[in-house]
């Protein structure tokens, strides 16, 4: 049963201690190990579970429900097998789910804080210990990740969400304003949001999509969660620890529904209080057109917290260590078939060191094993759907027939049984090709090669990586020469919300790399720090008189006083 905070909804926290938050260890899955074993077995019950009858269902306050038609999910790696089937919510569940949140949300956003974290800590404990190797497995077969890259997501950057998250709200409870008097006592309470949260999640990381569904429930609010199609498996796991560890019903609604749903229900709900999302530009630049229009209409200003697209660089100086550029890149362009929102997918080179470079990524690149996931010395799986897979070969297409651009490795897509996409690079002669401009969002790697035996080459190179593409998520430099390195740092200032110098531009770590960009990538709410959880509170200010205040003149008039004794 639920209990009740009498003072506060919101009750100043100070008097227990969260476990303090420490990075999940990672496995390391050697050959023969327990964790390879374990692996192996989840992976073996998840592929005899798959087909038609495993039903991803949808959730409102609890109750499963099947609407509608079944659609179907297959296996990226091998897309003749059915991985499941699932539903989506239509109009009328849609609304339910609204209704289901703004049920739960005063017993939910009145119960102790404790008792919120309590939650997100034991769904921790069984995502790492209980679920390990079901949530990789589910990961591994629904969104095509090779071992280590789901150890890292769905298991390691998960469990440090909600941990961190809880050590973050802690301290956020904790920062109270000053109150100089000893007559009168000045606080802060974070409430929750009036009206509920739309959490709009990706298929890319299991551990985003957890981050999405949990943040805004520990600061008090219930959400509508509507998970992408490609990653309803792992998902509806996460979902159901939740459940496991205590979630009441109607807290998180888990809501698969189609674009036209979400926006004609729940983004121009009148009760929409925020949309917590990561996905493309487009999608994200709708749900602003949508909130804009609607404007009028809402009880409260919505919140708009989005993680979007990038076209992420490496930008090579003369002075940089060659190796390290290669290895670097290589695993930043092609990691997760290049489908990570900080994935390098274009590349600078000074044309003194191009000949060296390109002939140690074109033969790294064509090492890489690529194959099914559950083969454990997989190093690069399929995209993740069909629709993926047209995209990028359109684009390859595109570059086979076009005289500017010149294949370095990689560049035969093969889709007959999974959507295969080998690692790709090409040099591109012109600095604005599609190559270098736009989000593929596979493995395919532009190259532009830049003079460096021009006075000024450095200063020009800056400006054109600057204005070179809408982004502004990831970028890294690398260079050994520190003028050229703080030169950098301040011409690129506004070009990447993380920028890492002589290392790749993907790995970010909780705790350690908020993440997020500018421009055209989001709103870099920097999700996986204290600021991301800001945009889920609204902060009322109590000022509480000690004593008895009677005067009515200032200071420098004669005194003047009331008394109501009597009256």
């Amino acid at each position: 049963m639920l209990r009740r905070c009498v003072h506060f909804s919101v009750p100043f926290f100070g008097q227990s201690a969260a476990p303090r938050a420490v990075n999940e260890p990672f496995k390391a899955f050697l050959p023969g190990s327990e964790e390879s074993k374990n692996l192996a077995a989840a992976l073996r019950t998840a592929d005899a579970e798959s087909g038609a009858a495993n039903v991803i269902p949808c959730v409102v306050n609890g109750v499963r429900f099947t609407p509608g038609k079944s659609l179907q999910r297959e296996v990226p790696c091998n897309n003749k097998q059915t991985l499941h089937s699932y539903h989506h919510a239509d109009a009328s569940l849609a609304e339910n789910a609204v209704t289901a949140s703004k049920q739960s949300a005063k017993a939910w956003s009145q119960l102790p804080f404790e008792d919120r974290a309590g939650v997100l800590l034991r769904a921790a404990q069984l995502l790492t210990k209980k679920y390990r190797y079901e949530m990789m497995a589910a990961t591994m077969l629904n969104q095509s990740k090779n071992v280590f890259q789901a150890e890292i997501d769905c298991i390691g950057e998960a469990a440090d969400f909600l941990r961190f998250n809880v050590e973050y709200a802690e301290r956020m409870y904790k920062e109270q304003p000053i109150s100089p008097s000893q007559s009168y006592w000045n606080r802060v309470e974070y409430r929750p949001l009036e009206g509920f949260v739309l959490s709009l999640s990706p298929f890319n990381f299991t551990a985003i999509a957890a981050n999405l569904a949990t943040a805004p429930i520990l600061m008090g609010n219930t959400v509508v969660w509507k998970p992408s199609d490609n990653s309803l498996l792992s998902s509806y796991l996460f979902f159901r620890i939740l459940e496991e560890a205590g979630m009441p019903p109607g807290v998180v609604n888990f809501l698969p529904c189609a674009a036209d749903v979400a926006s004609s229900c729940l983004t121009k709900h009148r009760d929409l209080s925020a949309v917590a999302f990561t996905g493309s530009t487009r999608t994200f630049n709708a749900i602003f057109r949508d909130v804009g229009t609607n404007i009028d209409s809402y009880k409260t200003y919505p919140r708009l917290t989005g993680e979007t697209g990038g076209k992420n660089f490496h930008l090579v100086h003369p002075s940089a260590d060659m190796t390290t550029v290669a290895a670097q890149t290589v695993r930043s362009a092609f990691e997760y078939q290049g489908q990570k929102c900080s994935a390098c997918s274009r590349l600078y080179v000074p044309a003194s060191a191009w000949h060296r470079l390109k002939s140690a990524l074109a033969d790294a690149s064509q090492q890489l094993p690529m194959g099914r996931v559950t083969d454990f010395k997989t190093m690069v799986g399929a995209v993740i759907d069909e629709a993926a897979f047209n995209k990028t070969r359109r684009y390859l297409d595109m570059a086979k027939t076009d005289g500017n651009h010149t294949f370095v490795a990689g560049g035969d897509a093969q889709g007959s049984h999974g959507w295969f996409v080998p690692p790709t690079i090409v040099q591109v002669k012109a600095a604005d090709s599609p190559l270098m401009r736009e989000e593929i969002f596979a493995p395919v790697l532009g190259v532009y090669v830049y003079p460096d035996d021009r006075p000024g080459y450095w200063d020009n190179i800056l400006e054109l990586v600057d204005t070179a593409t809408p982004y502004g998520l990831t970028g890294a430099v690398f260079c050994r020469d520190f003028a050229a390195q703080n030169q950098a740092m301040t011409a690129l200032r506004h070009t990447a919300g993380n920028l890492y110098i002589n290392d790749k531009s993907t790995g970010a770590i909780v705790g350690q790399q908020p993440f997020g960009g500018g421009r055209m990538s989001g709103t870099n709410d920097k999700p996986g720090s204290p600021q991301f959880l800001h945009r889920f509170v609204s902060t009322r200010t109590v000022k509480t008189a000690l004593e008895a205040i009677p005067q009515i003149s200032y200071p420098h008039q004669l005194p003047f006083t009331l008394s109501c004794d009597g009256v």
